[in-house]
């Protein structure tokens, strides 16, 4: 017998198997394999999206807001990971939301200002935040800027 235990979905598209007992350890890499396969079957390719293959390019070439805009590409989403390329206008705000998952922005140009649980952060192009999960955030444009968001989300 390979294992014992069942089959569980661990989220929409991923399914993991709780392993117990092996005939030989040589039957834990088949099963391993077996996740591995039952899992990325159900992603669709390309992984990345939205986005030239192959190509040397600007991330602030890819997207452009005009005034009163805020604009997005999606580049990858799946259940466990979202990276989205964001342009704002100068002005423009994402009201204060939450996240079942961490989201880090990296911001590519110009100045935002973010607020994570009552505390106001001013980011320029090159710093980076991390925004903890479950705590409220707001992102305010206080200059036309840029972008890139990555929100990782837990597989429970």
């Amino acid at each position: 017998r390979l294992m014992e235990g069942s089959w569980t979905k661990f989220t929409n598209n991923f399914y993991f198997s709780p392993i117990r007992r092996f005939s030989s350890p040589r039957n834990l890499h088949l099963i391993n394999n077996y996740n591995f396969l039952l899992w990325r079957s159900t992603m669709e390719y390309p992984y990345i999206k939205n986005i030239t293959h192959e190509k040397v390019q600007t991330l602030t070439s890819l997207v452009n807001a005009e005034d009163g805009q805020i604009v997005s590409k999606t580049l990858a989403q799946n259940e466990a990971v979202s990276v989205t390329l964001f342009a704002f206008a100068k002005g423009e705000e994402i009201s204060t939301h939450d996240s079942t998952g961490d989201a880090m922005v990296h911001v590519i140009d110009g100045v935002g200002q973010f607020t994570v649980d009552g505390a106001e952060h001013i980011c320029k192009a090159g710093d980076v935040l991390v925004m903890p999960a479950k705590k409220p955030h707001a992102v305010f444009a206080k200059e036309d800027f840029k972008m890139l968001l990555t929100v990782v989300f837990p597989l429970d």
